[in-house]
């Protein structure tokens, strides 16, 4: 699955080696540099615990990765861990996913990064037949995960300076904004690749 809206990125689902490598350096970078948590390692590397059953959703520009986010379905989330009794907090009858390890690079964080992996969420959401994803986000940027749709629940979570807000994303709220920025699903600038 590749999405080519934007001529200066591709976005698409994270498939060889070195965009794992890409991945793993970008999450250090963000969550040990930027956001203290988890220690710091002399490898500047940090693979994250649900790897292998993650799905991981990239912009590229060129070789260089100036966004991602990781996807899973399978429970307990990481926020389950988190907030106990996750499901009174979010809408009834819907099927979830978790969006985990949503990051940006600092150069491109005023550009269309975070709304073509919203998009191509919202593609691989809907192939997948998630309708529901939910997301520990960080108070840092709460302004950003607004504008994008997600809808805060429940206490903070996590300690000290690494503090973030439980929020959930609903399938129409993806695909408003995706309609808005790229048109329907199979319209034009979306293609599947196998």
């Amino acid at each position: 699955m590749m999405m080519n809206a934007h001529p200066e990125f591709q976005f698409k689902i994270a498939t060889e080696e070195r965009e794992f490598e890409l991945i793993h350096r970008l999450n250090y970078r963000t969550f040990v540099e930027e956001i203290p948590q988890h220690a710091p390692s002399s490898k500047h590397r940090l693979v994250d615990q649900f790897h292998d059953e993650n799905t991981y959703l990239i912009a590229l520009r060129g070789d260089i990765l100036a966004g991602m986010m990781a996807l899973r379905g399978r429970r307990p989330f990481s926020l389950d861990l988190k907030l106990p009794d996750l499901d009174a907090y979010l809408p009834p009858k819907r099927s979830i996913c978790e969006i985990r390890l949503l990051s940006v690079e600092k150069d491109f964080r005023n550009g269309p990064v975070l709304f073509g992996l919203t998009a191509l969420l919202w593609q691989y959401s809907h192939q997948q037949g998630y309708d529901l994803a939910v997301i520990s986000g960080t108070t840092r940027q709460a302004k950003l995960y607004h504008r994008a749709g997600f809808v805060p629940f429940g206490p903070l979570v996590g300690t000290g300076d690494a503090q973030f807000q439980p929020m959930y994303l609903t399938r129409e709220a993806i695909a408003s904004m995706a309609d808005e920025i790229f048109g329907p699903p199979h319209g034009t600038g979306v293609r599947n690749e196998g």
